[in-house]
């Protein structure tokens, strides 16, 4: 077994690039999300590391000195910070030139000839699910026999092997809270609407929606949810909790956890027995009978993306949702004391300054505990990157997605509506939702309620205004 680093690649100050990561950018509140398409591999390679470097604030001299001690390095990346991940590549190389290097992620299972031919420092490159491909590697395989990598032959030349079968049997893969007890510190994990410390995992891969925008289910997922059995998940959290007593919560980061509502609810029942906190990200269609399950057995949030609060931009973008579906959804969340944050998408295919302020109305009227407002990224591979290209709505000047500082930026633009101005209104929309007077009475609330709460939402007010003052400077 070849001596083998994961490494999530250090890169722009608080960049949350993680593989749970939906969008690679610094956001509006410090935030760092598991590594868990790293670790999940890592916990199939017999001593193995995993190195987080972003929140763990290592830098890149502490990585290039532990490269000598490896033989394969099997690195993170994505679209917004590929040319700085190919910068660690190579003075990894500098530093052990005999260290082979392989990337992994959604960049380069789509455009694995075009990563390799820009970053010549990169051996090989791992498409679609590759936890046994990396597995194989490590074993020292022939890399001619391994399905689903690209990689350089002794010539130089690029070839590509045969796609990887996709894993059906998912309780095949080995538990990853072994990986973070192992080699992470969770403390250093921060998200502003779960309660700190949390940890995530996965409980399936792929989601059955088609969303445009959306890149795992695009690009390395599939539209299948393929699921881990109630039983087998159940049993990580057992173990997790006895080996993270100070966890808070618990988080399961498949793209839509209520795509199987019966497995949804067998799950939480499975939870109730062990006496955990957790959270999930859902659709807004889960009936209210689910819902009350979940409840009742320890469900405290769930992450919903209306995306917008315009009917035609969500057929624009496959959503399959319908606005008074959402709004039923929310109003029953509210009821039985479920906590949401909802996530919402400025300059999808459609948007227009009516459409802006009209989803700036519904996120106000349906009022969601807290938001997240994120510019659409036209990642390759996805639909919207096609249809960008093919309508001329992509900004070529931003097509990286960030700025050097690793901001997110608004690189689609339309004749009616520039990405200048899609990009002032997500300060709009942030101000106009926490700015109300309910609103801060309720945060101020929180705050009276819980010291802990206190610090924390006075940090994230800090951390916010240092946000908008770091997207002023990008204009």
């Amino acid at each position: 077994m070849m001596k083998t680093l994961f490494l999530h690649p250090p890169s722009f100050d608080g960049f949350d690039g993680g593989a749970g990561s939906r969008y690679q950018a610094k956001r509006e509140i410090k935030s760092f999300w598991f590594p868990t398409w790293l670790a999940q591999p890592a916990a199939l390679v017999p001593g193995s590391k995993l190195i987080d470097a972003p929140p763990a604030r290592i830098g890149l001299e502490a990585i290039t000195r532990q490269a000598s001690d490896y033989e394969l390095c099997v690195m993170h990346t994505s679209t917004p910070s590929f040319a700085s991940d190919v910068k660690v590549a190579e003075a990894l190389k500098a530093a052990n030139s005999g260290l082979k290097i392989g990337f992994v992620g959604a960049k380069v299972a789509v455009q694995p000839t075009e990563s390799l031919a820009q970053g010549e420092v990169i051996d090989f490159v791992a498409r679609n699910e590759f936890d046994f491909t990396i597995k194989e590697i490590a074993e020292g395989r022939d890399w001619a026999s391994v399905d689903g990598i690209s990689w350089r032959n002794q010539a130089g030349v690029i070839v590509h092997n045969k796609d990887r079968a996709i894993l059906e049997d998912m309780d095949q893969l080995p538990f990853v809270t072994d990986v973070y007890h192992r080699d992470l510190r969770i403390e250093d994990y921060f998200i502003g609407y779960l309660l700190h410390p949390y940890v995530s995992l996965y409980t399936g891969r792929g989601c059955k929606s088609h969303c445009s925008f959306c890149l795992w289910p695009q690009t390395v997922g599939g539209h299948r949810y393929r699921v881990r059995s109630p039983e087998h998940v159940a049993e990580e959290i057992r173990q997790a909790k006895v080996r993270f007593p100070q966890v808070r919560e618990f988080f399961f980061d498949d793209d839509t956890f209520t795509d199987n509502l019966p497995r949804a609810e067998a799950i939480a029942r499975e939870l109730g027995k062990i006496g955990v906190t957790w959270s999930c990200n859902a659709k807004a269609n889960v009936p209210r009978a689910t819902l009350q399950v979940l409840k009742d057995n320890g469900l405290r949030l769930l992450l919903v993306g209306y995306e917008s609060g315009n009917q035609q931009i969500l057929y624009n973008i496959k959503k399959g949702m319908r606005i008074e579906v959402a709004r039923k959804f929310t109003q029953d969340c509210h009821d039985l004391g479920i906590k949401i944050h909802g996530t919402f998408i400025l300059g999808l295919p459609g948007e227009t300054k009516a459409t802006i302020e009209e989803t700036i109305r519904f996120a106000k009227d349906i009022n969601p505990h807290t938001i997240q407002v994120s510019l659409a990224a036209p990642y390759p591979g996805t639909l919207l990157y096609k249809q960008a290209v093919e309508n001329g709505w992509l900004d070529a000047e931003h097509a990286e997605l960030v700025d050097d500082s690793g901001v997110q930026i608004a690189p689609l633009h339309y004749e009616h509506l520039s990405h200048t101005e899609i990009f002032d209104n997500v300060e709009t929309f942030y101000k106009r939702f926490y700015f109300r007077a309910p609103k801060i009475a309720s945060i101020v609330g929180e705050m009276v309620r819980s010291p802990q709460m206190m610090k924390r939402r006075l940090r994230e007010g800090v951390e916010f205004f240092q946000f908008l003052r770091e997207r002023h400077q990008t204009v």
